[in-house]
């Protein structure tokens, strides 16, 4: 897992360990884990902490709709887990907010489509 510099740290704002995606999730911790294998979920080494994923990543029991395809698309592109995190993070005046924010508000779509973008 990458580990990320103070900056991302703070752009991202809340983070959930892993027992507290499990719980939060209502899954076993080693199902969290596998998810961040399937890379369904991506965590990261915080500067100060243990491995954590962003909350923003989940909604109440669920992971956002939208985000895995969007995580995949990411990697595709050739973002690293800290690239993807500063991408999903920083204001957008187009969308408007973050990525991350359009996504849990259904327009996973958009985002996917800036996201393919900066590939090319």
């Amino acid at each position: 897992m990458a580990q990320i510099d103070p900056t991302t740290d703070t752009l991202v704002g809340e983070w959930l360990s892993l027992p507290d995606v499990a719980d939060q999730l209502g899954i076993p911790a080693g199902r969290v884990k596998q998810l961040l294998r399937d890379r369904k979920l991506l965590a990261v080494n915080r500067p100060e902490g243990p491995l954590a994923v962003p909350a923003a990543f989940l909604d109440g029991n669920q992971i956002v709709k939208g985000l895995c395809g969007t995580l995949t698309l990411l990697r595709d592109c050739g973002f690293d887990e800290v690239e993807a995190l500063r991408w999903l993070f920083t204001a957008d005046e187009s969308l408007p907010g973050t990525p991350i924010d359009a996504i849990a508000k259904h327009r996973a779509t958009e985002v996917n489509r800036r996201a393919q973008a900066l590939a090319f």
